[in-house]
């Protein structure tokens, strides 16, 4: 998945409230980012196969230490575990909410990947390959991130119009990009290419993520001189 994994982000806010948005957009996408650096650092391996899968060239073969069902449970408490430490208050709760939404990754990859995500280590690999009807696959993606946001907007009411504006157009312009990627867009040539612009995608939408987050608070007042 891909726009599919910031469904729980949105989510996970509408719960620990305290912690920033983009925190949390960090920790769905967390296994990826470790994926990307894995792949650019020649420990994990992937092919490009033009329609691999469906509309999807991505033949992700050997990924046992970010994608591995032991691992992926080990990261997704670490991420819990650090992001409650800079946060005082309800760390239990905050540990509990960026664990699920890290992990929630893995659970919606089992959904859309062929059998490449491993039990143990690189063996018994489980995927149920919804990548491969795209026509179903975009909209279910879609489905998830915009449940996950309007739980957010629900829960964490903005206090600013723009606010709510801004929270919406970001989905919308999400979805967008998820179609655009599927149908249209012209993949890298090479992994390491695939890697870099997987990144770039994860820090660009986290920190727009931050933006709406921000746009969404109440704004003090500026002291009077």
């Amino acid at each position: 998945m891909f726009i599919g994994h910031y469904g729980p982000a949105f989510a996970a806010k509408a719960v620990v409230k305290t912690v920033p948005l983009w925190v949390l957009f960090v920790a769905a996408q967390w296994v990826d980012f470790l994926w990307a650096g894995f792949i650019l650092a020649g420990i994990e391996k992937m092919r490009l196969i033009t329609n691999f899968l469906g509309l999807s060239p991505l033949d992700l073969y050997y990924m046992p230490y970010s994608h591995g069902l032991p691992s992926a449970v080990l990261l997704s408490l670490l991420i819990g575990g650090v992001v409650a430490a800079f946060f005082p208050n309800n760390r239990t709760a905050i540990v509990v909410a960026v664990a699920l939404a890290a992990f929630s990754h893995w659970l919606l990859d089992l959904i859309v990947h062929a059998p490449d995500l491993p039990l143990i280590f690189n063996e018994m690999k489980v995927g149920f390959a919804l990548w491969g009807y795209p026509y179903i696959s975009v909209p279910t993606e879609i489905g998830f991130m915009f449940a996950g946001l309007w739980l957010y907007d629900r829960h964490v009411p903005s206090a600013t119009r723009t606010g709510t504006i801004a929270l919406w157009v970001f989905g919308f312009a999400m979805a967008a990009l998820q179609v655009q990627n599927t149908f249209f867009g012209e993949h890298p040539s090479t992994p390491e290419a695939f890697a870099q612009l997987a990144l770039v995608a994860y820090v660009v939408l986290a920190v727009l993520a931050a933006l709406v987050d921000y746009l969404r608070k109440e704004k003090r007042p500026s002291a009077k001189r």
